[in-house]
């Protein structure tokens, strides 16, 4: 149908609806031409007239261009219904029929029967292409009435909703995620536990969140708008602590104390910091406020503690000291009458005339309960000072092999009397541990004491050494005793406990084990045993290995500095090293060698030291600090107070690098102290400095 032909239709509906004369329609066409063609013309608008039936009369240029049908393939054929979605039809039937309260068809009658009653209406419809393609549109729906008001047909005007739709969808998620984000951001607010506040730039709340309304007592309506100082003790800090934040940009650890409605009292750890827009402009402060007043009470609480912890360590530390004062006394007082009672009781074994067979045993009597005494004493006197700290260990190099044979030859005599075999392990090369060597011998004749004590007449010990990892080696005294049960066995190393024993013949203190143990680790090893009764135990040590004792030089410093030769009427000069390492006595002593103007003596012990220096007259004494017997610091004290031997510098040479250590064997006199491993430029400057010394004392001396 041409569009003059579809004009002159709607003309015709027009003019019978308005009920007008044909030359009045005439003169109406001709004011309405212009306006006419722009409708029927138009490609954005869908303009389609039905009869009173819906049946299609009239499909303008917009429709086609919007439904992909030609009005050829519509007009007189179908209603707008047939190109509705038919569910979104069956709706809109289902929902007018509850509005109006009236059944109403699904169909065409759905789409107009709001208008053929009158009523303005204009809805959503999903319209679907020829192709099948669906879209959505706007449709306002107008019935077409004549002069007599009677409906002769409808005008559908619809408009393409697509792009509207999508705005209006992205409009919908926008504000969604901006819900979503308000309620992320309010719920981050409300689930800190520390109490929130926001204020502008003169101190105005402006926002807070529950944790504030808690500690205040007062709703978020009343918070906000209500100046920040009010609802502290001291408005003027807080509103202080506002102005500081807006001239330092942040504030951390600034106490104020929050008074809530009900007077409650709360103390808070302030801190806050500026906040600003996205175009950088001071918003105001935001701060967080933790309730820190348990922390106060418990910090009060900690600080009377303290007081009480220090005041209580004042007084052990005091206990501590005099319970050392105490055991050194006592270790002195029992040592001079003991002394005279071994002393005098061996003079009387060997007097002459000897004594009769029973002197002789009342005298062996005496000196067994002497030599007893004596032990646990000592004994006594290494837990004491373990337990109070001050037990100085030398750890170095040791030789293994070495420090075994020397346990063997003291220990086997013992052995012998009993007749038990004793073995010991054959080294194929050096063996070094990292361990204090007079420590260390006192352990394992302690083993071996033990070995020896609770052994069977005829039995065995044996002494094995494996290692147990690259780094590590394992120590172990094996008896062939009566054994100890799984329940003694729990109660090894516990002070003066000897399982048992003590009605036994055996002699014992029940301290030798807990020493052993104690000084085990703090030569950073470990000490266990196993047991089967009627078999016998096994005691062990684990202890690090160590490389050979050897100098701290570089590959490229020469062994020693060259000296000239020594001319024949030059003396030597004596160097007296007392150090119970022989590796330590070896490396100084190939040190010595390359010195042609120098000899060496030595001496295992700090009493044959002393012997020696009064003897010989060294011109230098270098010593061990950790000796047996008496220490490096006591024999020091002995040759000061000794006219004889009080000008002889003394060095110290000692594994015990601290600088506690330094500061206390140079306080005590030593001339010099050197540490372990030896620095040969150290070492060598040191033995000049003192020779330079002992020269000068010497002219000094013979000057008239």
């Amino acid at each position: 149908m041409s569009k003059t032909r579809k004009s002159q239709t709607l003309e015709n509906l027009i003019a019978k609806a308005d009920g007008v004369t044909e030359a009045q329609h005439q003169e109406a066409l001709l004011k309405t031409g212009a306006l006419q063609s722009a409708i029927f013309n138009s490609a954005n608008f869908s303009s389609i007239a039905t009869d009173a039936k819906g049946v299609i009369q009239i499909f303008n240029v917009g429709a086609e261009r919007m439904l992909g049908y030609t009005a050829a393939e519509v007009m007189n054929k179908i209603t707008p219904a047939d190109i509705s979605d038919p569910q979104e039809v069956i709706v809109r039937a289902k929902a007018l029929s509850v509005e109006l309260e009236t059944q109403i068809e699904p169909g065409f009658e759905a789409l107009v029967f709001k208008a053929s009653r009158g009523i303005e209406d204009i809805y959503e419809l999903t319209y679907i292409r020829k192709d099948g393609s669906r879209f959505p549109a706007v449709v306002s729906v107008t019935a077409l009435r004549d002069a007599q008001n009677a409906i002769i047909g409808y005008l559908l005007i619809g408009t393409d909703n697509t792009a509207r739709q999508q705005v209006e969808e992205e409009r919908k998620k926008l504000d969604q995620r901006l819900r979503d984000q308000q309620f992320y951001t309010r719920s981050l607010i409300e689930s800190n536990i520390d109490a929130l506040i926001t204020t502008d730039p003169s101190g105005i709340i402006t926002d807070v969140n529950k944790q504030m309304e808690a500690l205040t007592g007062c709703t978020r309506d009343e918070l906000i708008g209500a100046p920040f100082k009010n609802y502290f003790t001291d408005p003027e800090r807080a509103e202080a602590s506002i102005k500081r934040v807006l001239s330092e940009k942040k504030i951390t650890d600034y106490e104020l104390t929050a008074r809530a409605r009900d007077s409650k009292e709360t103390v808070v750890s302030y801190n806050a910091t500026t906040f600003y827009d996205r175009d950088r402009t001071l918003q105001g402060v935001v701060a967080v406020a933790r309730d820190v007043t348990e922390r106060k009470r418990l910090d009060q609480v900690l600080q009377e503690n303290n007081i009480e912890l220090e005041n209580a360590r004042s007084v052990a530390e005091k206990a501590n000291r005099a319970k050392s004062d105490f055991l050194s006394s006592m270790s002195h007082e029992l040592r001079s009458p003991l002394n005279a009672i071994l002393g005098f009781a061996q003079l009387m074994e060997s007097g002459s005339p000897l004594p009769t067979p029973t002197q002789k045993g009342s005298i062996d009597q005496i000196l067994h309960a002497g030599w007893y005494l004596l032990e646990l004493i000592n004994e006594i006197l290494d837990l004491a000072l373990i337990e109070s700290g001050k037990l100085s260990l030398s750890m170095e190099p040791t030789s293994l092999s070495e420090v075994l044979l020397e346990c063997q030859a003291m220990i086997e005599p013992q052995a012998q009397k009993r007749d038990l075999r004793m073995s010991f392990p054959q080294f194929d090369g050096p063996c070094f541990i990292q361990a204090d060597r007079t420590r260390l011998k006192q352990v394992l004749v302690n083993l071996l004491s033990n070995a020896i004590k609770y052994n069977r007449a005829g039995g065995t010990i044996e002494v094995r050494c494996r290692a147990i990892t690259a780094q590590r080696i394992r120590i172990s005294v094996q008896d062939s005793g009566e054994g100890l049960s799984s329940e003694k066995l729990a109660q090894l190393f516990q002070l003066f406990n000897r399982l048992g024993q003590e009605a036994s013949a055996e002699e014992g203190t029940g301290i030798g084990l807990v020493v052993s143990k104690r000084l085990v680790e703090l030569m950073e090893g470990e000490i266990g045993a196993q047991s089967t009764v009627g078999v016998g135990s096994v005691f062990w040590i684990d202890l690090n290995l160590a490389s050979a004792p050897q100098l701290a030089i570089s590959a490229n410093e020469p062994l020693a500095p060259p000296h000239a030769p020594v001319q024949p009427s030059v003396a030597l000069r004596t160097l007296l090293y007392v150090e119970d390492n022989r590796a330590n006595l070896e490396l100084v002593a190939q040190l010595i060698a390359r010195r042609p103007d120098m000899r060496l003596l030595s001496a295992g012990d700090g009493m044959r030291g002393i012997t020696l220096a009064r003897i010989h007259q060294p011109d230098v004494i270098l010593m061990d600090i950790n000796l047996p017997g008496i220490s490096g610091i006591q024999a020091l004290k002995i040759l000061r107070e000794d006219p004889v031997t009080a000008h002889i510098p003394v060095l110290a040479l000692s594994a015990n690098a601290m600088p506690r250590d330094i500061e206390k064997g140079l306080a005590a006199g030593f001339f010099r102290y050197l540490t372990k491993p030896i620095k040969l430029d150290e070492f060598m400057e040191a033995l000049d400095t003192g020779l330079e010394f002992a020269q000068a004392g010497s002219e000094d001396a013979v000057l008239p």
